[in-house]
């Protein structure tokens, strides 16, 4: 398509040209040089106007998907949009890789496409040069088949929005908060702090535990010979309130809700919690509930399983 654009841009330029009569300076000026001059000129046009068409479909398309978060109400829709890739650091980065992707894509395929042109028009022969392209172009293909896959992987997960920087995701071999996101490899930090360098094509599976919302499960073991209907309605007004006080009304998208007994073994019955928090922020919800609970299992003399170790020898 683009190399009959410029043909055709050629085209119209030879049929404007006088007729000089034959030979002559001016005939060879307004034949092959005239040509060559425009098809180089259609060449950064084009290229010109397909890089602002690509910046302003990105920068769309991640506009339109921070509005349709943003209309979500209250602190959940804060946590969710944060969540999605709806910051505004993780937006730039998202619109950066990509426009650089597609902007490199298509100054190779208009300017090679160009240079095309410009070997036909001085009389070099194409046969050969796009025959040996072709024989090296698979050989390279059979010899960096890993490459490619890792590049291919990359341009889907930025694509798909799988994972951004600043996530908590589970790659299958490691679990670390991703650090940096390239086309060839994803670099993780786990928990120890040690950097893993995971290639793209190697991801077999993803696990996103920053996307959407995370789920804090307490459980609290009692005494089984407590009354447990008394039990549940202490830890019930033990975090009553919780979801609308500082700094866990940001952290709570829904109060916590005491689902009940979840088992009882050897005299200890296990009393399980529930709460649903923004992204990354169920640890901390979690330490609240058991101090919370602690303490109001000691002002209403609720019972709690204490183990006795064996004196040191």
């Amino acid at each position: 398509m683009v190399d009959q654009l410029l043909l055709s841009l050629s085209g119209l330029v030879r049929a404007a040209a006088p007729d000089t009569g034959g030979t002559g300076f001016w005939h060879w000026v307004l034949g092959t040089p005239l040509l060559i001059v425009v098809t180089l000129v259609g060449a950064v046009v084009l290229r010109w106007v397909l890089h602002r068409v690509i910046d302003r479909m990105v920068a769309g398309a991640t506009s339109r998907s921070a509005a349709r978060l943003t209309t979500i109400p209250g602190r959940a829709g804060r946590a969710l949009a944060a969540a999605a890739g709806a910051a505004h650091e993780r937006h730039v980065q998202r619109t950066q890789t990509m426009g650089s992707l597609l902007r490199s894509i298509t100054t190779f395929l208009v300017y090679g496409i160009a240079l095309l042109t410009v070997m036909s028009l001085v009389g070099l022969p194409l046969g050969p040069l796009l025959a040996s392209a072709g024989v090296g172009g698979v050989a390279l293909g059979f010899g960096a088949q890993s490459l490619v896959k890792d590049f291919l992987s990359g341009i889907f997960m930025i694509v798909e929005d799988q994972y951004g920087v600043g996530d908590v995701v589970d790659s299958g071999e490691v679990v670390g908060t991703v650090e940096e996101v390239s086309l060839r490899v994803t670099r993780l930090r786990d928990a120890n702090g040690v950097v893993w360098y995971v290639r793209n094509g190697e991801i077999l599976r993803i696990g996103n535990k920053s996307q959407g919302w995370s789920t804090a499960i307490v459980d609290l073991p009692v005494s089984a010979r407590q009354d447990i209907p008394r039990v549940l309605a202490v830890v019930t007004q033990a975090l009553a309130g919780l979801e609308d006080e500082e700094p866990w009304d940001d952290s709570l998208l829904e109060a916590p809700n005491v689902v009940g007994v979840e088992s009882v073994v050897g005299g200890v019955a296990t009393v399980r919690v529930i709460a649903k928090c923004a992204p990354n922020d169920n640890f901390g919800v979690q330490r609240e509930i058991r101090e919370r609970a602690l303490r109001a299992f000691e002002e209403h003399g609720v019972a709690v399983p204490v183990t006795v170790l064996p004196p040191a020898p």
